[in-house]
């Protein structure tokens, strides 16, 4: 972990109970998790078996860093995200880095955005699945041609260059994501949508780097003409409100007051 920075890596969880043990196994390899501070593993209330096979494969890797905890209501993947950014604001972390727990991406790929200290450069660093020199695999072409036509159709919206309108491999300064009105915007898949046009908003600087990613055994949550639709909207309030229109379109109804992390496995001590 480069001086002087606390970062924290979240991990988020849903029913990837097929996934989770390649994706500790993956912080295990070169000593990558000695590039956290904290990895923070928040479950998002699965019904299958990932919190168990999570603790599982942390007790048997010996990780001393990784905390595994599930959300006291589900929150969805926006609200999860939200979650863990109070987290990281309240330890006093300076970066926040992001790895889904279903195995989609790759930890080298922000080993090497951490590396290069690019993170201390940006407000944003964040992956890319369509930059030149990506690498995808198994991801269906009609998928690859849809995000290309919204990566354009939130460029004209933004007047800004977007690369990518989330791959869930990405970095945030603690300091930019800090914003009480993120708060507000919504807990479902189009969460880094909202959050994508609030940076451009604030002028945040933002680097976009090339990532591998893959679809293998994973299961999309994604209902495509509901997510298609609601993430036009979005676009569309942003270009004519700005800000004011992303606010307006947020449906958070839930109280982060109320939600709390149940802890399920933090190593200590008496683990040693």
């Amino acid at each position: 972990m480069e001086s002087g920075n606390k970062i924290v890596l979240f991990i988020p969880c849903y029913n990837c109970q097929d996934q989770i043990s390649r994706v500790l196994n993956s912080l295990k390899e070169n000593d990558n998790y000695k590039k956290f501070h904290e990895i923070l593993v928040i479950d998002n209330r699965s019904t299958d078996s990932t919190v168990d096979r999570s603790v599982a494969t942390v007790q048997s890797l010996g990780l001393p860093n990784v905390g595994i905890y599930t959300n006291s209501q589900n929150v969805g993947l926006g609200g999860t995200h939200k979650v863990a950014f109070r987290h990281a604001q309240r330890t006093n972390a300076t970066h926040i880095a992001v790895l889904h727990g279903d195995d989609q991406g790759n930890i080298n790929d922000l080993i090497d955005i951490i590396d290069s200290g690019q993170i201390n450069n940006y407000d944003c660093c964040l992956g890319s699945r369509f930059s030149r020199a990506s690498r995808l695999k198994g991801y269906a072409k009609f998928r690859i041609f849809g995000n290309y036509i919204f990566n354009f159709i939130y460029s004209v919206c933004s007047f800004h260059v977007v690369k990518d309108l989330g791959a869930g491999l990405n970095i945030y300064k603690v300091s930019a994501i800090a914003d009480s009105r993120i708060i507000r915007f919504s807990n479902d898949l189009t969460f880094n949508c909202f959050l994508l046009l609030f940076s451009i908003s604030q002028r945040q600087k933002i680097k976009y780097f090339p990532v591998e990613w893959r679809e293998d055994d994973q299961i999309s949550n994604v209902k495509l003409f509901s997510q298609a639709t609601r993430t036009l909207k979005i676009a569309v309030n942003y270009l004519f409100r700005g800000v004011n229109g992303l606010l307006a379109l947020g449906n958070n109804t839930i109280d982060f007051d109320d939600v709390t992390l149940q802890e399920k496995f933090t190593w200590n001590k008496k683990n040693d």
